[in-house]
């Protein structure tokens, strides 16, 4: 079941996600519903503060780019109360876009590999490493379990820039309530 989003100027995208104690049903009805929601708005990556749910959990399904440049679908993960281990000290820089903050993409720079632990939808904990366009995935949907939005890495002349956008955003989506 598709859920609706929150937008942009919603407090539910400033709060820190509870971490998951228990992995039930009604969890795996949520991840199920995240994972409709997130095709229903061609997304790669959906957090639980991004559907009104104030916990830790997120999914990612980025795609890979194959030998002859053209990308393949990515795999659906559901990452569970993630903690970052280790983050590389290359960065890369690229556009990024948000489900709770339409129509905006700009530039953000991420470390290019990183380590996580979580735990997956069976309560099986792992640890893993990213990189590339899956890593950047990771660490923005993980940035919403922690209150805190692509915008907010953006600082300077870009993020002044940005603003008025912001504001379009937040009277057009989130102020329709």
């Amino acid at each position: 079941m598709k859920l609706p989003l929150a937008y942009y100027g919603d407090p539910m995208l400033r709060k820190k996600g509870v971490a998951v104690e228990v992995i039930d049903d009604e969890i795996r009805q949520l991840v199920r519903d995240m994972v409709d929601t997130m095709i229903e708005h061609n997304g790669i990556g959906l957090a639980a503060p991004q559907v009104h749910r104030s916990l830790d959990i997120f999914i990612t399904a980025a795609p890979n780019k194959q030998p002859d440049g053209s990308w393949k679908p990515g795999e659906l993960r559901v990452f569970i109360n993630t903690k970052i281990l280790f983050v590389s000290e290359e960065k890369e820089s690229t556009s990024e876009g948000c489900l709770s903050i339409p129509t905006l993409y700009a530039e953000v720079v991420r470390p290019v590999k990183i380590r996580i632990h979580a735990t997956d939808l069976d309560g099986n904990e792992f640890e893993e490493e990213f990189s590339g366009l899956e890593a950047r995935d990771i660490l923005h949907e993980n940035d919403h379990v922690n209150g805190v939005l692509f915008v907010d890495r953006i600082q300077g002349k870009e993020r002044k820039e940005i603003e008025p956008k912001l504001r379009e955003i937040k009277k057009t989506y989130y102020q329709k309530k």
